[in-house]
């Protein structure tokens, strides 16, 4: 009798653990969906986002040990949005309503990705070491693989200006245990007609996502080790002028995640990854707001949808999105007059 009060008990009490074990997985689940949300620092935030909707997930299962999920890209006459899968090395579709699909393999193992003005694909591949074109027939275009002489380390993140001049980054020491060619980390730019590259800076850490102001009076450039973006006024030959040389805006804290990926609006309100999730800044780099997805990382962020209102952000493993009340630059970009 005792022995069968013994079994009893401990039936009893192992049901009760599950139970309680299953109560707290459900106040995790609760607590991870609530830690999803929109903060606002700044009533003008209200001006560019609701911040009542949700943070929608579109894909997951994505990315890897060798590389996160990077590079979205709007391609507005389709309706879809390409982004860069760096482990799987392949380049992925998002169409909405339809899901993710394949779209192209191998890539390189690519990471950033823009449009060039006659729009087409211009992409950083880690694994070449270069910065290439994609041909309308599909053949590829060297923009850039080496400068005085010896190779790239890791171009990472490129923009094209509306002069068709290209602009990227090329962090060193970046994933490849190996030495590297170069000794600096460079930010460049490469003329439209491929014929003049030009060492813009080296003074940055880990030079990361890059973003022209509206007008393009302005380069806007990550450093994420830094933890922080700088600011640039751009010549009219399209160099920088580096005695304007400033701290935009300082994202360090304590949560997980750097500045990454960073995008403009036709208002001039920054868009970026940094601690706890996106940042929403102003043009003067006031921090107006915090999309918090929940996730470790904002590895880039892009502008989509027919109106540009939708923003795309891709995690080390997620694709997801947010709607905004101000559309954001358009890719490629507008001729200026």
């Amino acid at each position: 009798m005792n022995a069968q009060n013994g079994i009893s008990r401990r039936h009893i009490l192992a049901i009760s653990m599950a139970a309680g074990s299953l109560a707290i997985d459900g106040l995790r689940s609760a607590s991870g969906q609530a830690a999803k949300r929109i903060e606002r620092f700044d009533p003008n935030l209200d001006k560019i986002i609701d911040t009542s909707q949700p943070i929608r997930e579109l894909a997951s299962g994505l990315g890897g040990p060798l590389g996160p999920v990077e590079g979205p890209v709007w391609w507005k006459e389709g309706g879809y949005l390409l982004f860069s899968d760096i482990h799987n090395n392949r380049r992925m579709k998002y169409t909405p309503g339809q899901g993710v699909s394949v779209f192209q393999e191998p890539t390189n193992r690519a990471n950033g990705l823009t449009r060039d003005l006659q729009g087409r694909l211009v992409a950083c591949e880690q694994e070449t070491r270069r910065v290439i074109r994609q041909e309308l027939d599909g053949s590829i275009t060297v923009i850039a693989n080496s400068f005085q002489g010896k190779r790239l380390n890791r171009p990472n993140d490129v923009v094209v200006k509306s002069d068709g001049s290209i602009y990227f980054t090329d962090p060193n020491g970046n994933f490849v245990p190996e030495q590297w060619d170069l000794p600096f980390a460079g930010v460049y730019r490469v003329s439209a007609d491929l014929g003049t590259m030009t060492l813009l800076t080296d003074s940055f850490v880990q030079p990361n996502g890059l973003a022209f102001s509206p007008d393009e009076s302005v380069l806007y450039i990550i450093d994420s080790r830094r933890g922080h973006i700088r600011a640039f006024d751009v010549l009219a030959n399209g160099t920088l002028a580096k005695q304007t040389d400033r701290l935009f805006v300082d994202l360090r804290g304590s949560e997980p995640g750097n500045p990454d990926g960073m995008k403009v609006d036709i208002a001039g309100n920054v868009y970026t990854g940094g601690t706890g999730g996106i940042w929403i800044l102003d043009p003067a780099g006031k921090k107006l707001g915090r999309i918090v997805h929940g996730y470790p990382a904002t590895n880039n962020i892009g502008f989509g949808g027919d109106d540009w209102k939708t923003l795309y952000f891709v995690s080390r493993t997620v694709l997801g999105a947010v709607n905004l009340k101000i559309a954001g630059l358009p890719v490629p970009a507008q001729k200026h007059s």
